[in-house]
């Protein structure tokens, strides 16, 4: 079957499916397995404590695949500034960027006379417009079903991707709630030429930061035990529902300022659940999509389950 599509061929991939960000999670052995399977990875570089080991995680993905992958651009993350992290993306000669938070603007600049391609993740249709008005090669869009940060409009992603095509000229991905072969199938039919996967990549035998419990919890967990937190912050994002997120949303309900939820919303917070496997002690981003998750494969198995899938629902529709 033949995946080509704008996307494939903006990013120069097999199959037109793109690893997420992932904070503290996305690194070299993710990112080049999921290159090497026929997808976009990514490496996370906020994450990073300073731009020289985004510099050696570039380098490892190099050594491990020859495929494109991306460098993901947490820009509203603590508000740090960026500008020599994503001067060592072009000095490696990166091949795509992707920014999600805060205002893209200073990172197309940057990006001025450079061959990298871009990619803007957004929440909203008025999003999608700035970023293609920015110079997007392509958008991101995330509905309400997806893990980590969020729109503040609560659109899922079947009414808010169709929106999105509609406006912008530009390739569309649809990200929030898919994790399968059906899940790509069905981003397709609404005009996206990709998807973006998150949470579904998490739960891989090559996530190998993420802590068993976490990933456990994406296999037995049910798309009902997420709860949207930090939406007092102006900046709504999809957790686990742990004691720690009751804390959170307590916290919220009673009007605490952000100087009351800031070490219940912490980077440390995050990586005691994500890194130690300690679910009482801190929080770990997570999609409705955990509903569908049921195993822990390599990701080439996950690839190959997923395009099966999707042919067998393409042979379907043919008939």
């Amino acid at each position: 079957m033949n995946w080509k599509t704008r996307v494939t061929e903006l990013l120069d991939i097999q199959f037109p499916i793109i690893q997420g960000g992932l904070a503290y999670l996305a690194y070299s052995e993710l990112a080049a397995a999921v290159s090497n399977a026929g997808g976009l990875g990514q490496i996370t570089a906020m994450s990073l404590s300073k731009p020289e080991l985004l510099r050696e995680e570039i380098r490892k993905v190099k050594k491990l695949t020859e495929k494109p992958f991306g460098v993901n651009f947490a820009i509203g993350q603590q508000g740090r500034p960026f500008a020599d992290y994503l001067q060592v993306a072009i000095e490696e000669e990166v091949p795509v960027v992707s920014m999600t938070g805060g205002n893209p603007a200073p990172i197309f600049h940057q990006l001025k006379g450079t061959k990298i391609k871009t990619l803007v993740l957004v929440a909203a249709r008025r999003q999608a417009v700035k970023a293609e008005e920015l110079g997007a090669d392509a958008v991101m869009v995330v509905g309400q079903e997806g893990g980590g940060h969020l729109g503040r409009d609560d659109i899922g992603t079947t009414v808010l991707i169709p929106q999105v095509v509609d406006a912008v000229s530009i390739p569309v991905i649809a990200s929030g709630g898919i994790g399968d072969g059906r899940g790509l199938m069905a981003a397709l039919s609404l005009g996206a030429e990709g998807i973006e996967m998150g949470t579904r990549f998490i739960a891989t035998t090559e996530c190998v930061h993420a802590h068993d419990v976490y990933k456990q919890k994406l296999v037995e967990g049910t798309e009902s035990e997420t709860v949207v937190i930090k939406r007092t912050l102006g900046a709504p994002g999809r957790a686990i529902a742990s004691s720690w997120t009751e804390k959170i949303l307590e916290i919220e309900k009673n009007h605490g300022d952000y100087n009351q939820l800031k070490d219940y919303i912490s980077g440390k917070a995050n990586r005691r659940y994500i890194y130690d496997g300690n679910p009482s002690e801190g929080f770990a981003w997570a999609g409705q999509v955990m509903g569908l998750i049921k195993d822990v494969p390599r990701v080439a198995e996950l690839f190959d389950r997923m395009i099966n899938e999707a042919e067998q629902i393409r042979a379907k529709w043919g008939k």
